[in-house]
């Protein structure tokens, strides 16, 4: 069967047959949604048996509705990514099966998305997409008891009002690049995996301590001056990028910790890791830094992003990171006065003798 999409003036023939799934959901939850871009004019998946169908993605067709698309009541994912609806079309409140729904890109208000919250036929979708759209607030959607994945990333959400109705079962949360001020109304996220708060306006980090489960924390191009993980033990990936910290001081208890980035701050101190045994990429890049201190114990090391600070010597650069000698692959130290070195590559080959890459230089 073939499906005629009408995008203004222009009809586009969809040939290709639909991907079917048995299964769209596995226990645990997805990858980042930051990593889930589409590739750009790929056809939409329809069925010979339109009536059977799963999935309907129909990204990057500049849509400005669905008027001339089907859309068979056994659909389990839509994916309407890239398109110019500023609406709703009612048709979608029938689908009942519905799990994954993506409005990404579109042009999506406040109004608009507003009939969601009575869609009773949608309460058990697991995955609501509305990224990159025209929000100003959080919308409603304690309809979605079961809800795992909500995205309102670059929007422009003022504050986290309206998070208190939405499922407690939530385990990924991404609000990166609104105007939000204030971390609040996550207490009852009990299961929250990832929690995306990135290119705000907070300034500081508070009411996390009930986020128990919590793996990821992105607060990176914030206003943040100090670290304050509220007792937080399960964090493996930490980035505070891009803020105002002058002190590495805040991460002693979070031993689980394995990704660290600090880069664009004006931390002039390397203190506070040597508790931190499990972390194997830290980036402290574009800081005050003037030496290497604190990371001997750090065996598991793989990745350490030191360039563009102020580090004068390697003389002590052997010892002072004694642990991680055999482990490290990866070194950046560019733009630093001890880069200036004629024996500068050589001398961390000798250092690391497992190194893979040196600045922008990758070894054979």
């Amino acid at each position: 069967m073939n499906l005629l999409c009408v995008a203004g003036n222009v009809s586009v023939l969809v040939k290709q047959n639909l991907k079917l799934r048995g299964s769209v959901m596995e226990e645990g939850v997805v990858s980042d949604l930051d990593c889930r871009d589409r590739d750009r004019g790929k056809g939409v998946y329809v069925d010979e048996d339109a009536s059977s169908s799963t999935l309907l993605d129909l990204t990057s067709y500049q849509l400005h509705d669905l008027d001339s698309v089907e859309l068979p009541p056994s659909l389990i994912e839509l994916d309407l990514t890239a398109n110019r609806l500023s609406s709703l079309d009612p048709r979608i409140a029938g689908l009942s099966h519905l799990k994954k729904l993506s409005l990404r890109q579109n042009l999506i208000s406040d109004d608009a998305v507003h009939p969601l919250s009575s869609w009773n036929a949608l309460a058990s979708l697991v995955e609501l997409v509305l990224r990159d759209n025209r929000l100003s607030n959080i919308p409603d959607v304690s309809i979605f008891k079961t809800l795992l994945v909500f995205d309102v990333s670059f929007n422009e959400i003022a504050s986290l009002h309206g998070l208190s109705k939405v499922s407690n079962t939530l385990m990924e949360l991404y609000v990166s690049k609104n105007e939000v001020s204030k971390i609040e109304e996550i207490d009852h996220f009990h299961q929250l995996r990832i929690l995306e708060l990135g290119s705000n306006k907070l300034r500081v980090m508070e009411n996390l301590q009930n986020l128990v489960n919590l793996h990821e924390l992105w607060l990176g191009r914030n206003r943040i001056k100090v670290v304050n993980l509220c007792g937080l033990k399960l964090i493996k990936k930490l980035s505070l990028q891009s803020n105002r910290l002058t002190s590495m001081t805040g991460f002693e208890g979070c031993i689980a910790l394995e990704e660290l980035y600090l880069s664009h701050n004006g931390i002039s101190k390397m203190e506070g890791l040597s508790s931190l045994v499990n972390l194997r990429v830290l980036d402290v890049s574009s800081n005050k830094l003037t030496s290497v201190d604190d990371i001997q114990n750090l065996t598991r090391l793989e990745d350490l992003w030191l360039n563009d600070n102020q580090i004068e010597a390697l003389e002590r650069f052997a010892e002072d990171v004694v642990g991680s000698r055999e482990k490290l692959t990866t070194i950046y130290l560019e733009n630093n006065p001890c880069a200036k070195s004629p024996n500068y590559a050589a001398t961390l080959r000798e250092i690391f003798p497992n190194i893979q890459q040196i600045d922008s230089h990758i070894f054979s």
